[in-house]
């Protein structure tokens, strides 16, 4: 299906037929939906109507999302501050978007239709600090569910940001909660530099009406050029068009906020409306294999005094058209200061343009789909088999686990605060031990780049029930991960083997520490029992996780004492 001169390809695998008729509401999704709402004290709705919201950029097969809303007026707390829940709502996932190629966008649909459930705050958050805490607890609430999934992605941020004589700014799909404040931080000084950047051109006097569609082709200056971009368009018989930006002159080089700057938000916005892979501008030529004889002439070609600046784009004419219409349409945005629009998040915390924002009069009623009532006896049975609350699980944590407050919030934000309590139960192992691995074990390794999320729930059962058994030990751990997260479907005891990692008995411990003394003679005579720091170090490292430390501490001081008798 094309838009805008694009074509959609969506790769799926047939389960139905195209002209099925939507099923019913997902009774567990629901579900699902209102014990959330409960869980925050939002009112749930009498009914359940189905809305139609409408999409067009080829994310959803049926041109709209379906969306209705299950609670209104719930609050959560913020170390003493209330937060008010606006509404909470279940909605569709959309398709993924796999890539681009030119004019095609290529989706998945494997993820088309997943339900999703939306929990949208009040406008009261007045700091990137702040909308981190939220998030952190609504995510909490919502992995207390025990129905969410894990993983990045599963729980996704959509920010809406802005500052006074801004505009309201969305950001669409913040992964990780530790961006959002940093998300948010650029926005803001974006749109400072934007408002800044308005004040400028109102003192050089440019108006709207200065800002021309006046698109000059300047396909004959690039005939020679060595601009690979230019060459390869030419080849296939594309049009360099130009058009002239007033005053615009060392603008659209200015950074915004830290990797971002004016020029490549125009060049995004570019590539949106007219389907083209960029632009040049004045503000970085001469480079790219484009020369000053060439800036000069096309210079001369739209009229460009010294603090205007031109954009060139290379493409069909159709395209390079409808581009430098948007270069213009932004460019007197720019006169206005912030406009309002739908940006998307990057991994390193900076956004990009997405599409405009959406009107009020996007959302009409879904007619193949029944309305359903959450009757008293439905809302009460649910109400009577609610999860714990975040704060009771960590007190009920740090009581039953005698884990420490710290380490209590760290397994209970962690992805895998259900796990321990099984592990911790079966396993025998010290309670501590098993929190530890699960977060800042985990954490270190990520770091290093241990794809740790490809070690299943069965894996870290078996591996803690073999250090309970006292197969090995849990200075192990991090090998042993590391291990498993390289070989998919292995069991820990392949891990074990293959890294030597088996438990040492008592006795060749005792013939390790012996030698060592003995490799050591000089230094234990001089030093007597205050050798211990140095060859405690020496047999840590040779026996790799294989033993205890307590016990290789005790067989050493009891060995060195030994010596020294």
């Amino acid at each position: 299906m094309p838009s805008r001169g694009r074509q959609w390809l969506h790769k799926l695998l047939a389960t139905g037929l195209h002209e099925e008729p939507p099923h019913p509401l997902n009774r567990e999704a629901v579900e699902i939906a209102v014990i959330v709402a409960l869980m925050i004290g939002a009112r749930p709705v009498d009914e359940i109507h189905v809305m139609r919201k409408t999409v067009i950029d080829g994310s959803n097969t049926t041109g709209f999302q379906r969306t209705c809303v299950v609670a209104l007026n719930g609050e959560i707390d913020i170390k003493g501050k209330k937060v008010p829940i606006q509404h909470v709502s279940l909605e569709e996932d959309a398709a993924r978007k796999m890539g681009e190629e030119g004019p095609i966008i290529r989706y998945r649909i494997d993820r088309l239709g997943i339900p999703l459930v939306e929990v949208t705050t009040a406008a009261v958050i007045h700091s990137p600090e702040e909308a981190e805490e939220t998030a952190l607890a609504i995510g909490r609430i919502l992995r207390a569910t025990q129905k969410v999934r894990r993983g990045l992605g599963t729980i996704r941020q959509d920010l809406n940001v802005s500052i006074p004589n801004g505009a309201l700014i969305e950001i669409k799909g913040v992964q990780e909660l530790e961006l959002i404040s940093e998300v948010i931080k650029n926005e803001v000084q974006r749109q400072l530099s934007l408002l800044g950047i308005r004040d400028e051109l109102e003192k050089l006097g440019v108006k709207e009406e200065d800002i021309k569609e006046e698109f000059i082709d300047v396909t004959p200056v690039f005939r020679q050029t060595r601009c690979k971009v230019i060459q390869r368009a030419l080849n296939q018989n594309k049009r360099v068009l130009a058009v002239k930006l007033p005053k615009f002159a060392g603008l659209l080089k200015r950074g915004l906020a830290p990797g971002m700057r004016l020029g490549a938000e125009i060049a995004d916005i570019a590539h949106f409306w007219g389907r083209v892979g960029g632009i040049f501008h004045t503000d970085e030529l001469p480079a790219y294999g484009i020369s000053v004889d060439e800036v000069n002439q096309f210079g001369r070609l739209v009229k460009k005094e010294q603090l205007d600046a031109v954009v060139l784009v290379a493409d069909t004419s159709e395209n390079a058209t409808d581009a430098l219409k948007a270069v213009t349409r932004r460019a007197r945005e720019a006169l206005r200061g912030v406009p309002e629009e739908t940006r998307a998040a990057n991994p390193d915390g900076t956004t990009r343009y997405m599409r405009p924002r959406p009107g009020a009069a996007r959302m009409y009623p879904e007619t193949d789909v029944p309305p359903i009532q959450l009757t008293k006896y439905y809302l009460d049975e649910l109400r009577s088999r609610l999860p714990e609350l975040p704060e009771q699980k960590m007190g009920r944590l740090t009581k039953e686990y005698g884990l420490n407050r710290k380490l209590a919030r760290q397994i209970l934000d962690s992805e895998y605060v259900d796990l321990f309590e099984v592990v911790a139960k079966e396993t025998g192992v010290s309670p501590t031990v098993i929190a530890v691995a699960l977060t800042e074990t985990l954490k270190a390794l990520r770091r290093e780049g241990v794809n740790v999320e490809a070690v299943a729930d069965g894996q870290f059962m078996e591996l803690f029930g073999l250090i309970g058994s006292e197969k090995t030990a849990k200075e192990a751990i991090p090998e042993i991960l590391t291990w498993l997260s390289k070989h998919e479907g292995a069991t820990v005891k392949e891990a074990v083997e293959s890294l030597g990692l088996a438990m040492i008995s008592r006795r060749e411990l005792e013939g390790m520490v012996d030698d060592l003394i003995k490799g050591n003679e000089n230094l234990v005579r001089e030093r007597g029992t205050d050798a211990f720091g140095p060859l405690m170090g020496a047999v840590m490292k040779k026996v790799r996780g294989r033993v205890k430390a307590e016990l290789v501490s005790e067989v050493l001081k009891r060995r060195l004492e030994e010596f020294a008798g």
